[in-house]
């Protein structure tokens, strides 16, 4: 049994580190092949490109000309302390211990528009590229393109050594997801939904709050070393509770 998140745009390198032990990202080959094709962008081009401002712009040309092939501790951060977005925040993985670390590489994929797949003590070192970036590259007009079904060939590698029934919890953006091509997975893929009452009463989905309970229920999955897909919908945290008349075994709906 695999989670999947997507990464973040707000980034830390600053705060302590909660851990020494780190992997290696296992798709530099293909990083690399990206980071060639940013470094022939003008600031002004990547603005345009992302939709940012051009401080952000100027920033990020300079990550892309300091980028190196070689991640180490110095130059790098594992991805589940550097994202500090807010699902990270909802899985506030510096509160893990030594185990649910341990617990969380084993079941824990993050995917990315630089890196392709992460385990979550993979070094990464700062950028911004994100997966629905329409950008240009000898393999197609889009990152979907670029990686083709090398994300969802490795995951599936994953899925296969790792604990549990072949289930695939799917906490990601849809942005993000649509790089996988869920339908070649030999999994059950539970993609949960979660909602929050308007003044009305009405449940809805409020972009802010599902993010940050994607992270939550993560961390949820780790420290209760879930294996099954039937456990998923036992979650309940931060008064979110399982809508069972509108849920399904692949959609569990949690309200609160």
């Amino acid at each position: 049994m695999l989670t999947v998140l997507s990464p973040a745009k707000s980034l830390d390198y600053d705060s302590p580190r909660a851990t020494r032990k780190h992997t290696q990202p296992r798709l530099l080959e293909q990083s690399a092949g990206l980071i060639d094709v940013m470094r022939g962008k003008s600031p002004a081009d990547i603005a345009s490109l992302m939709h940012i401002s051009d401080d952000l712009a100027h920033l990020n040309a300079t990550r892309y000309l300091e980028y190196s092939d070689e991640h180490t501790p110095r130059n790098s951060r594992q991805a589940i302390l550097a994202f500090n977005g807010d699902v990270y925040q909802g899985l506030n993985a510096a509160s893990f211990d030594t185990r649910d670390l341990t617990e969380a590489q084993k079941t824990v994929r993050i995917l990315s528009g630089l890196y392709g797949l992460l385990r979550p003590l993979d070094l990464i070192q700062p950028h911004r590229l994100e997966m629905g970036t329409r950008l240009a590259t000898e393999r197609g007009a889009s990152l979907y393109d670029w990686w083709g079904t090398r994300v969802t060939d490795l995951l599936a590698d994953d899925l296969a050594a790792s604990p549990g029934a072949p289930v695939l919890v799917n906490l990601a953006s849809a942005e993000y997801a649509k790089v996988l091509r869920l339908d070649d997975l030999d999994a059950t893929v539970v993609t949960p939904r979660f909602e929050d009452r308007d003044p009305k009463g009405n449940p809805r989905v409020v972009s802010f709050f599902a993010k940050r309970a994607r992270g939550t229920m993560a961390a949820w999955l780790v420290r209760h070393r879930v294996r099954s897909a039937a456990k998923v919908s036992e979650f309940s945290a931060d008064g979110y509770v399982l809508d069972e008349a509108r849920s399904t075994r692949t959609t569990p709906v949690f309200v609160r």
